[in-house]
């Protein structure tokens, strides 16, 4: 017969999703209690706590709202991405969008472009790598990237830029050459993204719940792929407001295959598959 302390309790798990929603907006529904188990075992580990309801009481404790609700949101956050992940946003970043910018009053100002939940890294550095092709043989041309996540320990490892040769599978070789570089020790399988493309980057920690994004300008395009799936509906008409906010006027919204905007109430209209635009010249 296995300890009851072995599980999270029903009441507990109540109080524990019910936080994750209020401030991540993340929704756990009853089929996700043994996957929550399983990630918030790693913080028993490494707090030296024996039960989830001497976690809990940690959680919910003065202290604990201090220090445990950004790493329980790490450990909850699922954090899946790949290197060229839907290739045909890049073939229109790079034959639709950057032309018409160029041909117009974009070409004078660097290019700013948004990772919105950017995970470990894979997202802006293929951005880094499309846009500096592109700026080779464009003169005049140039860029920034942001980056932003809610998890603390993905945006550790997307600065330091390092992953396995076989997460850079999807990178053709001519480019694996010129943007990543190998580890010294023999037979190493790790490789990490050179650092004239690590400048071109930068990392922020952003929750998507905060009232407001912190963003000094507006923005060309924003990357938020594969990531409003994990929230409903309210809360991804919520966050999406807030995003195309943001939006310069004529700029793109980019999401995942698997997302729509149907019935939600936004400033933009569908130009192809999983991209929208901002239409509206006001914001």
């Amino acid at each position: 017969m296995q300890n009851r302390d072995e599980f999270i309790s029903a009441l507990d798990y109540t109080h524990l999703s019910t936080l994750i929603y209020d401030v991540a907006g993340i929704v756990l529904g009853p089929a996700k209690k043994t996957m929550l188990e399983g990630r918030i075992r790693r913080r028993l580990k490494e707090l030296a706590i024996p039960t989830y309801r001497e976690y809990c009481r940690f959680l919910f404790s003065d202290r604990g709202q201090k220090e445990e609700l950004v790493p329980l949101i790490d450990v909850v956050t699922t954090n899946k991405t790949d290197f060229f992940r839907e290739p045909k946003h890049f073939d229109f970043l790079t034959g639709t969008m950057l032309p018409e910018l160029i041909r117009g009053a974009g070409s004078r100002r660097p290019l700013l472009i948004w990772s919105a939940g950017c995970s470990s890294g894979e997202e802006p550095y293929t951005l880094a790598i499309v846009l500096s092709e592109f700026e080779q043989t464009h003169p005049g041309f140039s860029f920034r990237i942001l980056a932003t996540d809610v998890s603390t320990a993905v945006l550790k490892k997307a600065a330091l830029g390092i992953y396995s040769t076989e997460v850079i599978r999807p990178v053709v070789p001519a480019l694996q050459v010129r943007y990543f570089m190998r580890g010294r020790e023999a037979g190493s399988n790790r490789v990490r993204v050179v650092p004239e493309l690590r400048r071109l980057v930068e990392f922020r920690r952003l929750n998507f719940m905060n009232s407001d994004y912190g963003l000094s300008e507006k923005v060309d395009a924003i990357f938020c792929r594969n990531v409003i799936i994990y929230f409903d509906r309210p809360t991804q008409q919520r966050i999406l407001e807030k995003l195309t906010r943001y939006l310069l006027p004529g700029g793109y919204l980019f999401l995942g295959h698997a997302e729509t905007l149907h019935e939600l109430d936004l400033p933009v209209i569908q130009v192809a598959p999983a991209l929208y635009r901002r239409v509206d010249a006001s914001a």
